[in-house]
């Protein structure tokens, strides 16, 4: 499905491949049957700011958008597991499913990365495209509601996502009140406190292992005490490689 090969390449890190594409991805957004006129339009929009500007203005917005606290991420189980290790068994299996279809994805990018996932389903028949969108739907619904509440024209691109599962765009407005309730977590205020999170459990995990008498206390003090699963994500950031826009 040619459309969601196109919103990936608008959700991924901006660089100079999409404005060189802008010609053949104005024509495939014009094509695409999948969305409605509306839905086209609001993506045409989203493809003119993203290539009618100065490159470094719109990856420094970019950055600001998705890169800062978790409430947008672009990766999937994020906004799933967290920090849990459930997140590190989702993203075996994400990547098994990847590897059954013969997707082979580059080592800098995750398997639940939006656009990398995207980009798989756009490879797949288009009745298990929509099942993959549907499985994800409350997610993408979630981040919609969440972009329209910062006034982002990079809602468009979910709202299209959810027109193509097949689910209603009412989600998304019966959403609006939930999401206009949370606490930004992008605020410098608010990422000083996640960091400063951070290096207590760091330095209670650093005791523990220092102390394994510790390791007979309680469950709940054994897992306060827990060292998170992290995960990497080298596709945020100046350092992530656009991807090509030929081929679209």
């Amino acid at each position: 499905m040619q459309i969601l090969k196109v919103i990936s390449l608008l959700l991924d890190y901006p660089a100079e491949p999409l404005r060189e594409g802008y010609l053949e991805l104005a024509k495939a957004i014009s094509s695409a049957r999948e969305i409605s006129p509306e839905q086209r339009g609001e993506l045409r929009l989203l493809l003119e700011e993203l290539t009618g500007g100065e490159l470094m203005d719109v990856q420094e917005r970019y950055s600001e958008l998705f890169d800062k606290g978790r409430a947008l991420s672009l990766l999937l189980f994020e906004h799933v597991h967290g920090e849990s290790r459930d997140r590190g068994q989702a993203m075996v299996d994400l990547m098994a499913q990847y590897e059954a279809a013969g997707f082979a994805i580059g080592v800098r990018e995750l398997p639940d990365y939006i656009p990398l996932y995207l980009e798989f389903l756009a490879t797949r028949e288009d009745l298990e495209a929509r099942e993959g969108l549907a499985d994800v739907a409350h997610l993408l619904a979630l981040l919609a509601a969440r972009l329209v509440e910062r006034k982002s024209p990079y809602a468009a691109c979910f709202r299209a996502l959810l027109q193509i599962a097949g689910q209603q765009l009412e989600s998304v407005a019966e959403l609006r009140e939930q999401v206009a309730g949370e606490e930004r977590d992008d605020s410098l205020e608010a990422l000083d406190k996640v960091w400063e999170e951070e290096q207590v459990n760091f330095l209670q995990a650093e005791q523990q292992e220092r102390c394994p008498s510790q390791a007979s206390l309680p469950g709940k003090a054994r897992e306060e005490g827990a060292v998170p699963l992290h995960w990497v994500d080298f596709n945020t950031g100046p350092a992530a490689p656009g991807r090509e826009t030929a081929n679209v």
